[in-house]
């Protein structure tokens, strides 16, 4: 798997990603965002579009974030992730956020180091930050996430994974 950095905003690439394989493949075409790509063997299995925040440009927002429907579970997402937040790091942003909207990618989400900070956007999406932001009980923050989920008319996978999750703590960061 090859993990590559295509732009940053506001002159990112436009990319045309398969709307059949890709969840949100219309937003990757915009070039107003940076992007990273996941690629197996010259094709894209998993993207991200990211952005500086429009009033604080230490902050850069991950917008969009797709893996192929087909490689979904594998920890694509997460890696592409951590690919995407070292280099903004270096590049010197000081807090990365993300707005998520299923518990799947919470949960990806806290393997990448996020953490949610106990915001919710107005379209009921719960907003995570990098780094950490001070939390007295992560544990406690972590499933005050899941309950907003819970709260929510959810798939049956869903629901499994959230009971799969209950009283448990935030899980392992993965390197």
């Amino acid at each position: 798997m090859e993990y590559d950095l295509l732009g940053w905003p506001p002159d990112g690439p436009k990319l045309r990603l398969d709307y059949k394989r890709f969840s949100y493949a219309g937003k990757f075409v915009m070039t107003n965002t940076g992007k990273a790509v996941a690629r197996a063997d010259d094709t894209i299995v998993a993207a991200v579009a990211f952005n500086e925040d429009r009033t604080d440009a230490d902050t850069l927002w991950l917008r969009y974030v797709t893996v192929d429907r087909e490689r979904r579970g594998e920890g694509i997402g997460p890696t592409l992730l951590r690919h995407v937040r070292d280099r903004a790091v270096e590049r010197g942003y000081e807090r990365l956020r993300i707005a998520v909207n299923n518990p799947f990618a919470y949960e990806a989400l806290y393997r990448t180091g996020f953490a949610y900070t106990g915001e919710q956007t107005g379209i009921a999406e719960l907003l995570l930050e990098y780094p950490t932001p001070a939390i007295e009980d992560a544990r406690a923050r972590y499933q005050a996430g899941l309950e907003q989920f819970r709260e929510r008319d959810l798939s049956d996978d869903e629901e499994q994974f959230l009971e799969s999750r209950r009283d448990s703590e935030p899980p392992e960061l993965e390197t």
